[in-house]
């Protein structure tokens, strides 16, 4: 299995992915057969502040799940309210 078919599940779920030249969280737009769209959160006011387009061969990691990630998730939707 190719970690694009794998990623295509968590399509629309916040996420840490490592690539090549950097990491970030985020939430994981559109996954296709080459790239990924990811839209990166600035974890200091809770935004999306870019969106990366990244060759799904220069992923080095993704991770879906913990508590930085939950902790992101709560934040993220404490000012969804406000």
């Amino acid at each position: 299995m190719k970690l694009t078919e794998k990623l295509k599940e968590y399509e629309g779920q916040f996420m840490f992915i490592r690539w090549a030249t950097g990491g970030e969280y985020g939430k994981l737009k559109y996954v296709g057969s080459d790239f990924i769209e990811f839209e990166i959160i600035d974890i200091d006011n809770m935004e999306f502040s870019e969106t990366m387009f990244i060759q799904a061969g220069l992923i080095l990691e993704a991770s879906i799940g913990g508590c930085d990630i939950a902790r992101i998730i709560a934040e993220f939707s404490s000012k969804i309210s406000e």
